[in-house]
């Protein structure tokens, strides 16, 4: 029953509202990129993807770290947790999604919440080389690495994973988003993803409308228009069903942490699921009642921040 009641997390003193926590690494965060090595993997869709990493001249464990929406492997979250392991001694792979490494992607379609296929290729492609493999992931990237070892046949010598701020249950999410006080979110992805799109009809003029593009503003819309379509779903709320990790998180068999923070501006209270780890033997949860989104900032100055000290202690 691995519901863990407490939390050692203690957010910065003045910046333990949720929304600062979320926002004060964003702009004020500073980690150097440690991940230099770019690898080009194709896929066998005519695709690829960027696979950037820090590697030692001997390691035998690795860890994948899998980005959030409209992110990337420069995210500070990323890098600080690259750093954080390649420190102490391990290799670490911080892979891009498609069309998020600073170049479009090749096909119409791009990366979506429950998009598993590409994780588990770059899985398979680097799970040889090692003896232990250990799986990260925020956010968005949370939910696919959640899913991935819910519903695949995963790499034998994957040993755990953790995830931090998933949003668990799509559909009540995008409704959270949608209040008020997170439509400053909202914004700030749909005119990423509007720009991805735009990219996209300059190459394929004939398969993309984009007369209502300018005007969205909800995931509703957006993923209704484009996501959804675009990978195969029938709708919206066909996609937010489908791709969510929440239902199947009791097929996990390997020892997994989701932190989420209570105070956390983009989850709703079906994103913390806590009957899944009151009833499983290998998935655990976390809530500090601080922390934010992708936040945890227990000190302003500190170079490693509270979530990565937590990851390297759980996955040993």
């Amino acid at each position: 029953m691995p519901l863990l009641s407490g939390s050692t997390f203690s957010p910065a003193r003045g910046i333990g509202n949720g929304h600062l926590q979320t926002i004060w690494p964003v702009l004020f965060r500073r980690v150097p990129i440690i991940t230099h090595e770019r690898e080009r993997l194709e896929m066998a869709d005519g695709d690829f993807l960027d696979l950037d990493w820090a590697r030692h001249d001997v390691s035998k464990k690795l860890v994948v770290i899998t980005h959030g929406l409209e992110s990337s492997s420069s995210d500070v979250s990323i890098q600080g947790m690259a750093t954080a392991f390649y420190h102490q001694g391990w290799d670490v792979l911080a892979w891009n999604m498609r069309g998020c490494s600073g170049e479009p992607n090749r096909l119409l379609r791009f990366y979506h919440s429950g998009e598993t296929h590409d994780l588990t290729t770059v899985i398979d492609h680097v799970s040889p080389d090692y003896d232990a493999l250990s799986l990260i992931g925020f956010s968005l990237g949370g939910n696919i690495t959640l899913k991935y070892l819910s519903e695949t046949s995963i790499a034998p010598n994957i040993t755990g994973a953790v995830t931090f701020s998933v949003p668990c249950d799509l559909t009540s999410s995008v409704d959270r988003l949608d209040q008020p006080d997170g439509r400053i979110y909202t914004r700030r992805f749909i005119r990423s993803l509007r720009a991805k799109i735009y990219e996209k009809k300059s190459r394929f003029p004939a398969e993309l409308d984009v007369t209502r593009l300018e005007t969205m503003r909800t995931f509703h819309e957006f993923d209704s228009a484009y996501t959804a379509p675009l990978h195969g779903f029938v709708s919206a709320e066909d996609y937010w069903r489908r791709a969510s990790c929440l239902p199947i998180l009791g097929h996990i068999r390997v020892r997994t942490l989701l932190v989420s923070a209570v105070n956390d501006p983009f989850l709703s209270p079906a994103c913390f699921p806590f009957a899944a780890a009151r009833d499983s033997e290998y998935f655990h949860l976390e809530t500090p009642a601080s922390g934010g989104h992708c936040g945890f900032i227990s000190s302003r100055c500190a170079a490693q921040n509270w979530h990565e000290t937590r990851a390297l202690e759980f996955l040993g």
